[in-house]
C-alpha cells in the first residue's frame, strides 16, 4: 500500500481551520482533551483505539490524569495527512460520545 501524500502548509492551515482545538507543532498535529473524571479519559482512549485500528492509522497519546493529549503524524509519509485529519475528526466526535 503506498503512502499518503503528505499535506502542504496551506492545505494543513485550510484543514485546522475546520478543527477545533487542534494546532501545528511541526509535522504533527496536536490537541489536549480534558475530561471530568479519569475513568472517562480512559473510556475515550478505548473509543480512539477501536476507530485508529479500523482506520490502520494510530495516533500518539499521552495520558495525564484526565488530560489526553494526542499527537498525530504519518511518520511514513513524513508529515500530516489526510489520514491526520480524518482520525482528529473522528476523535473529536469519540470525545463527545
Amino acid at each position: 500500500m503506498a503512502n499518503p501524500p503528505k499535506l502542504s502548509d496551506i492545505e494543513v492551515q485550510r484543514e485546522l481551520g475546520n478543527l477545533a482545538g487542534w494546532t501545528r507543532r511541526g509535522d504533527s498535529l496536536i490537541k489536549t482533551f480534558t475530561f471530568g473524571k479519569f475513568p472517562a479519559g480512559i473510556a475515550f482512549v478505548d473509543r480512539v483505539a477501536v476507530a485508529a485500528e479500523a482506520m490502520d492509522h494510530h495516533p500518539d497519546l499521552d495520558i495525564r490524569y484526565t488530560k489526553i493529549s494526542a499527537t498525530l503524524s504519518t511518520h511514513s509519509s513524513g508529515g500530516i495527512t489526510a489520514n491526520d485529519v480524518a482520525l482528529a475528526k473522528e476523535m473529536d466526535r469519540l470525545a463527545t460520545a
